[in-house]
């Protein structure tokens, strides 16, 4: 990927979160969607939409990035089940 694709990248990545809103790649390209719909869903979809659930992530196993992944996954694992546990304490 040349270095101009690549700033363009960066510049809608970081326009769009500006905006509230989060970009994914997908096998379709680039996708924006605003940051509090794309969390109204579960967990697994959210990491599948990322591809950061943990069947892609073991697939990178070649990479040493993979640990990092796997660790941040983890760590959304934990804060989404804490997030969870402290809305049913409101009700």
């Amino acid at each position: 990927m040349e270095q101009k694709e690549l700033e363009s990248i960066k510049d809608k990545v970081l326009s769009e979160w500006e905006k509230g809103n989060l970009v994914f790649a997908d096998f379709e390209g680039l996708k924006s969607i605003n940051f509090d719909d794309f969390i109204k869903q579960p967990l697994d979809g959210m990491l599948y939409d990322i591809n950061r659930n943990l069947a892609t992530i073991l697939t990178f196993i070649d990479d040493p990035k993979w640990v990092n992944d796997f660790a941040l996954t983890k760590l959304l694992e934990y804060y989404y089940n804490k997030c969870k546990e402290y809305e049913k304490g409101k009700d």
